[in-house]
């Protein structure tokens, strides 16, 4: 059944292990860092049982009524279903979140499309992943990917340093195994739980490895530590940092000292084979959702940029318009991208829609490797204001209030106040230090670009392009093109 904001409260507060800025957080829904985000998942809870969202959020099938971002995509409207969502959610908090839950639990669907890779480890973890899917469908859970390790010497492999520079299994018992190492993972901290699987492969030729495991770990488990980054919430007021202190969704180093996981909760144990498959399969379906937001992102730099250019009676100009039309066909191209990855989904080998995935894969390509430009274009729109303006409380104090109040009055219908609150949006979303985490977040969150290149490669069907020239060229009809 859907689950209550209070039920998703309530189970942050189990005595899980959290220190941020030297301090251990006693309560994670209440600490200044970490409220802002635990309300906004908070209020994607919330939503779900108002009547005016309901229908679109949610979903019935066997007597219970289920969130829609959990329901697995059997069918196009599964889709389309999702991005209305999603839609109306990001609308609703006034902002773009990333790791609420629904962008992460598409990589347990990868992996239950390798099950049968799975049953021939241990039919035991192919029923694993299969109850796991149920029971996020079943319980609402807040669910994370536990994916980058510390790693360490790269040039060397992690049995010749520290071993716990890669997540690694130390211990095999009756009650499951016992895991070792470190994950880097956005949100954990307020989640309930993550899927831990191998970043890269930590082996060479080897069918097993203790370094090839695949599991969910229980945010709140014995052993299992976040340390955290400091939080963007309260370095400034809300007034002059609009976004980050209300969408800062704070990074954790979650440290894993001696874990207990249960064999229930296990999907792969030291076969490389299962590693390998759901490194290449990860992203198939979660790629979907990650990028959806980056059309978000494009519109929030529409509308500041187009704001600032009818503020400033700039928006007649060629130039201005020229620079707007730039940003109108990165926001297009994702959408583009998307619309088509759904429109020519395709069947999985479990028997779900996932999305095109070439295209999909191009798509998280060109949104990814295009917004630096972007941003840039959307800051030579805004002007340099956003990196000059003084802060809020400025506009307030006797002394310079009434300067401010001329300097930054445009015209009879834009006062001081509405052109301060654009240039403070303006500055967060673009050149403050949220923006720069956020635009490097979006460089790796999903890995780095050679890895978004390479999904693509091994997506990508080249014996049309390959039979195409062999035709035109007149290619002998012996020519084989393996790729």
């Amino acid at each position: 059944m859907i689950r209550t904001s209070n039920a998703y409260r309530e189970g942050l507060r189990d005595g899980r292990e959290i220190w941020i800025d030297n301090e251990r957080v006693t309560d994670v829904t209440k600490h200044p860092a970490f409220k802002p985000i635990v309300d906004v998942k908070a209020r994607m809870y919330d939503m779900a049982f108002d009547p005016g969202y309901q229908p679109a959020l949610t979903y019935l099938e066997n007597g219970g009524r289920h969130s829609i971002f959990h329901r697995p995509p059997r069918q196009t409207s599964d889709w389309s279903d999702k991005t209305t969502a999603l839609d109306l959610v990001l609308k609703d908090i006034g902002g773009v979140v990333t790791r609420v839950g629904d962008e992460t639990v598409g990589e347990m669907w990868s992996l239950q499309d390798g099950r049968d890779v799975l049953a021939e480890i241990d039919p035991r973890f192919a029923d694993n992943i299969d109850r796991h899917i149920r029971a996020v469908v079943e319980n609402d859970v807040f669910h994370v990917s536990a994916n980058t390790d510390p790693k360490g010497d790269r040039s060397r492999p992690p049995q010749d340093q520290d071993p716990d520079m890669m997540v690694h299994v130390v211990k095999e018992t009756d009650a499951g195994i016992i895991i070792r190492g470190a994950k880097y993972e956005t949100a954990a901290a307020y989640a309930d739980q993550a899927f831990l699987k191998p970043t890269i492969g930590a082996w060479t030729n080897e069918k097993l490895s203790d370094y090839a495991v695949g599991c969910i770990v229980q945010m709140g488990a014995r052993g299992v530590k976040h340390i955290c980054r400091s939080g963007f919430a309260g370095r400034g007021s809300v007034a002059d940092y609009p976004l980050a202190n209300r969408f800062d969704e704070i990074d954790v180093l979650m440290v894993l000292d001696d874990v207990l996981i249960p064999w229930e909760d296990v999907f792969f144990y030291r076969h490389t084979r299962a590693a390998q498959h759901i490194r290449a399969t990860l992203h198939r379906y979660s790629a979907f959702p990650y990028v959806l937001r980056l059309q978000y992102v494009a519109d929030m730099m529409i509308g500041a940029a187009l704001w600032n250019a009818k503020q400033t009676g700039l928006d007649k100009l060629q130039a201005v318009r020229e620079k707007l039309a730039d940003l109108v066909c990165y926001r297009e191209g994702i959408a583009a991208h998307l619309i088509a990855a759904i429109t020519m989904a395709q069947r999985s080998p479990a028997g779900l829609l996932m999305p095109h995935q070439s295209m999909l894969y191009a798509g998280r390509v060109f949104g990814c490797s295009n917004l630096p430009q972007m941003m840039h274009i959307a800051r030579e729109l805004c002007g340099g204001q956003i990196c000059v303006t003084p802060n809020a409380a400025a506009f307030e104090t006797a002394g310079s209030s009434s300067w401010l109040a001329k300097f930054y009055t445009l015209n009879e219908q834009w006062e001081a106040e509405d052109r301060r609150k654009l240039l403070a949006f303006a500055r967060d979303l673009l050149n403050s230090d949220y923006a720069g985490h956020r635009l490097t977040f979006v460089q790796f969150a999903q890995a780095p670009h050679f890895n978004h290149l390479n999904a693509v490669y091994n997506s990508f069907d080249f014996a049309g392009p390959l039979d195409f020239v062999r035709k035109a060229a007149g290619l002998s009809d012996k020519v084989t093109g393996g790729v």
